[in-house]
């Protein structure tokens, strides 16, 4: 059997090549060699860093039995979930409706017409005794049952594209979102927190930045109170202490891993993803602001640091992915026994390392080795041993292999990285970030945009060795039109009178959103556009997964465009699309934490408008002794200094210090 991925762009869909398995990328071809010799089709879905992914294409798809059975009994399509979200969406919902679970890598049985009947996570190759059918068992079920009982699994797949159907569905009931819902929403989150190791819920721990942002903009919330102030104070405290001490951060290296399989964050899944950084980065920078804490500042730094030494390509973008596997094994890059570090520090600063985080014999991972993690909370212990951290870097650096990187440019996560690293550089004083971020924004305008093209036809992604497009999504519209703004915000600090470019840029892109993604009849944007092809059902997107839904970042463009212009067509479909988050955040606000931080700032944005460039850094200063809010600085021939907030301009008060005093 031949397999079909040899020449595909995305590494995932490359590791899968040398497979027996006679896979297919998602494409016209399978479903019409499915419908021709009726078989059902076995969509397997993953991404290049995901170590189960590995662990199942190691056991069952490289093993020739197995994948014998699947090409005689299956037509076989492998997806990249990065490539293809809007495929991943759709059956990920439809495996969770059938298991009430879901993750990667996933495997979904379908009718030849695509409609899913079944479907799973990982399977083992054998009985393990874990009540997981072994994978080649399952495939001779499912085949011998498609061909003796095909009606009964076409009935099941006609219920389940009805349901995935009703779950997009949304009705126009309300007209507003009801404010008072937002303290309900964010006691509701508070609820979730560990009071004991921070976070939210049990193991396995995700660093649940949308959570945070969301909390840390209802501290001085209108509808807050000051013990829901006080109480989101410590969550954000404890949590982002929590994870900076853990080993879900990498303390020798930076950067934080994708999450902690325990409850404490000391051991991660080690893969280190584009999209937890980047929101990482924010919610570091708001806490900073506030607080002041070094370690903060020093988290925002090293992942900085980390993403421009081993994530910046060629292209000025940055890489989705670091492996969680470096030569087939699980963190192998990450961890270190005692006698390792000993040997590169010497003896005794060695010992005094090893107890500083963690390092000793019996080890806390796996073979006697050990994932650093820092066990005093001084921040003096931390500032001591940064040389130390500096050698242990170079010695990894240059004598390990390195995790594999996925080299692949998705727009989305770009977006929220330039979105954060302008927000950063701005209140951390590095000018070099905000024109970094600016850098990334105009590479997905001037490269990853098809300009040959009618309209703004985005990509989802972008391949330096490879033409491959494919039309971008709602998220990566409404994430872009965010970015443009959060740049046009701050560029002006590092360039006076670069803002405008970035706002013009920003209203295009909303406005091709709002004329190929809305839906006229109902609230909600699909997330494909009306000419794109959809699998099973178009959808709507409305709850944050691993990175926010592309409905709730539409909102946050929404906000902000509101506020730069005054247009009632931009405040009405502002109200129109919140209004649907009445419910959830009644109910389950901790999914849709992204669109609810929109709407508890949009009342409360400030745009700041100056006449020098002197007076932008005036005004940063100042606002360093203030709470985090959304703000726009911008230059402005026709004005010598002014704040509004909201539709509420601050009297001028002599001076910008003096004006700014009631900017809280």
């Amino acid at each position: 059997m031949k397999n079909h991925l040899s020449n595909e762009a995305s590494l995932y869909l490359r590791q899968h090549a040398s497979n027996p398995v006679e896979w297919y990328s998602w494409g016209e071809a399978p479903f019409a060699l499915a419908k021709r010799l009726n078989k059902p089709i076995l969509i397997s879905i993953g991404y290049s860093s995901c170590h189960w992914c590995h662990v199942m294409a190691h056991e069952c798809f490289e093993n020739d039995f197995i994948a014998e059975i699947m090409n005689e009994h299956f037509v076989c399509i492998k997806v990249d979930r990065e490539e293809r979200p809007d495929v991943d969406h759709v059956y990920m919902e439809a495996v969770q409706l059938i298991i009430q679970r879901g993750g990667w890598p996933l495997n979904v049985f379908c009718l030849p017409d695509g409609r899913p009947f079944f479907g799973g996570t990982y399977f083992p190759p054998e009985d393990q005794g874990n009540g997981l059918i072994p994978w080649p068992q399952l495939l001779i079920r499912i085949s011998d049952f498609f061909k003796k009982s095909k009606e009964e699994l076409m009935e099941n797949a006609e219920s389940i594209q009805k349901n995935l159907i009703a779950s997009c569905a949304t009705s126009d009931s309300e007209s507003y979102f009801k404010i008072a819902h937002l303290s309900e929403a964010a006691l509701g989150i508070c609820g979730n927190h560990d009071d004991q190791y921070g976070g939210f819920g049990s193991a396995p721990k995700f660093p649940q930045a949308m959570n945070l942002n969301f909390l840390l903009s209802m501290r001085t919330h209108p509808q807050g109170s000051i013990e829901l102030s006080d109480k989101i104070e410590a969550i954000s405290d404890l949590t982002l202490k929590a994870m900076a001490h853990g080993g879900l951060y990498d303390q020798v290296g930076g950067g934080f891993s994708r999450y902690s399989v325990d409850a404490h964050w000391l051991i991660p899944h080690f893969e280190k993803m584009l999209y937890d950084n980047a929101l990482l980065i924010g919610s570091y920078t708001r806490a900073w602001i506030t607080s002041k804490n070094p370690l903060y500042a020093s988290v925002i730094e090293e992942t900085v640091a980390w993403l421009d030494r081993e994530m910046l390509t060629e292209s000025g973008a940055y890489a989705s992915s670091l492996d969680a596997d470096t030569e087939g094994v699980e963190g192998r890059f990450y961890v270190w026994d005692p006698e390792q570090i000993e040997q590169i520090l010497g003896p005794s600063q060695g010992k005094e390392f090893n107890l500083a985080y963690g390092i000793n014999s019996k080890g806390n991972f796996e073979d006697g080795f050990s994932v650093p993690a820092l066990q005093d909370s001084d921040i003096s212990v931390r500032e001591k041993f940064a040389q130390a951290r500096t050698s242990l870097l170079e010695y990894r650096d240059q004598s390990r292999a390195r995790p594999a990187r996925d080299p692949k440019i998705i727009t989305a996560w770009n977006c929220m990285l330039a979105s954060s690293l302008a927000e950063a550089g701005f209140y951390l004083n590095k000018k070099e970030w905000v024109e970094r971020a600016r850098s990334i924004v105009d590479f997905i305008w001037d490269k990853v945009i098809d300009h040959q093209q009618e309209g703004l036809q985005l990509s989802t992604v972008f391949y330096s060795n490879s033409d491959k497009r494919i039309k971008g999504f709602l998220n990566d519209y409404a994430l872009l039109a965010e970015a443009l703004l959060t740049v046009a915000s701050k560029v002006d600090w590092v360039d006076y009178g670069a803002s405008s470019l970035y706002i013009e840029r920003a209203e295009a892109c909303l406005s091709f959103t709002i004329e190929n993604f809305k839906d006229e009849a109902y609230p909600g944007f699909y997330f494909t556009a009306k000419d794109q092809d959809t699998p099973i059902v178009r959808r709507k997107e409305w709850f944050d997964n691993a990175v926010p839904s592309g409905n709730a970042a539409l909102l946050h463009a929404l906000s902000g465009m509101c506020a730069l212009t005054g247009s009632a067509e931009y405040e009405s479909l502002f109200h129109r699309e919140s209004a649907v988050y009445n419910y959830g955040a009644k109910t389950n606000a901790s999914s849709i934490a992204f669109g609810l931080e929109a709407i508890a700032n949009h009342e409360a944005i400030a745009v700041i408008r100056v006449n020098e460039a002197s007076k932008i850094e005036s005004a940063r200063k100042s606002l360093l002794g203030h709470k985090w809010r959304r703000l726009f600085i911008l230059s402005d021939a026709n004005q010598d200094f002014q704040c509004c907030i909201g539709k509420l301009c601050l009297a001028t008060q002599g001076s910008i210090e003096a004006t700014l005093s009631d900017y809280s």
